[in-house]
């Protein structure tokens, strides 16, 4: 979600990203699979291994992948595509016109349909699913799955690649499972909705405003009034914690955060994009779930 005083909230830069990770020999040829966006990039790879070379579209910080207006070296890549990863739900919708257009015979894994049950439902998903736990897992079972059934011959070093996954996975569903324990109740409020769906798998109530959640939904400024209302439940101390992304800019963000700073109320920082210093998706979202437990005073 992206607000006007918050340009750079859903940002990636225009450099499609190859990255084939080590795993051993690949046992048949391997896959060309391109991902929109690097929020999903790094899985992928990590589950296809050398059987299959990645390459994410829109990676870093400098472009807003709703924006996005591929390029022809972009489009070069869908061609000969034989499998697409795209985070779906209006976020990324450069990348599912391409797929239709530039390989109409590839599959297509949409997170957000996956995280929706259904595309029927999908418009009314928040399209920041990486944040969704049973969504990472959903795509990583539907891209073992499809990675398998394009490349039969290395079934089983997909198959060993996933369990390796799961297993990086755990120190992240340990800590999910363990705020769920400790923090289920605790009250939170969000500059914008991009940590929603986490904060909500591990229990906590959203207080911000409706309507200021109502003018981020709609991409437009909160009102004056609404504005007020945030700051004076920040004042008044009526949440645990602030969910401040760092990738966006502008006044209003930055005066909320000060509010909820002199008011005591903890900070607690995120990204809508992997940072650039992070080891994998998982060190990613751990570090941040960490820094939540802290602010909380829960264990993590």
């Amino acid at each position: 979600m992206v607000l006007p005083f918050a340009a750079v909230a859903c940002s990636g830069e225009n450099q499609p990203s190859p990255d084939t990770q080590a795993g051993g020999d690949c046992p048949a040829d391997p896959l060309s699979v391109v991902v929109s966006v690097d929020q999903w990039g790094g899985i992928v790879s990590q589950l296809a291994g050398q059987c299959a070379t990645v390459s994410t579209v829109v990676a870093g910080s400098s472009v807003d992948p709703h924006d996005f207006e591929p390029a022809p070296k972009d489009a070069a890549l869908f061609e000969d595509a034989q499998l697409i990863v795209v985070n779906g739900g209006h976020y990324d919708e450069w990348a599912t016109k391409l797929a239709a257009g530039s390989a109409p015979d590839a599959p297509v894994i949409d997170a957000v349909v996956l995280s929706s049950g259904g595309a029927a439902h999908a418009d009314e998903v928040n399209p920041h699913v990486w944040y969704d736990p049973a969504a990472v897992t959903a795509v990583a079972d539907a891209v073992t799955a499809e990675l398998s059934r394009l490349a039969p011959d290395a079934e089983d070093y997909f198959a060993e690649r996933h369990a390796e996954f799961g297993d990086s996975l755990a120190p992240y569903h340990q800590i999910v499972s363990s705020l769920r324990a400790t923090a289920t109740g605790k009250t939170y409020a969000a500059t914008e909705g991009v940590f929603d769906d986490m904060a909500a798998a591990v229990g906590l109530v959203n207080r911000t405003p409706e309507g200021y959640r109502a003018a981020a939904a709609h991409e437009s400024d909160p009102s004056p009034a609404d504005l007020d209302a945030f700051l004076r439940l920040l004042d008044d101390r009526g949440v645990d914690v602030l969910i401040y992304n760092v990738q966006t800019e502008g006044s209003v963000p930055q005066q909320i955060r000060a509010a909820a700073e002199q008011a005591g109320v903890p900070v607690v920082e995120v990204t809508e994009s992997v940072p650039p210093d992070a080891d994998s998706f998982e060190s990613w979202q751990v570090g941040q779930l960490s820094a939540l437990a802290e602010a909380l005073g829960v264990g993590g």
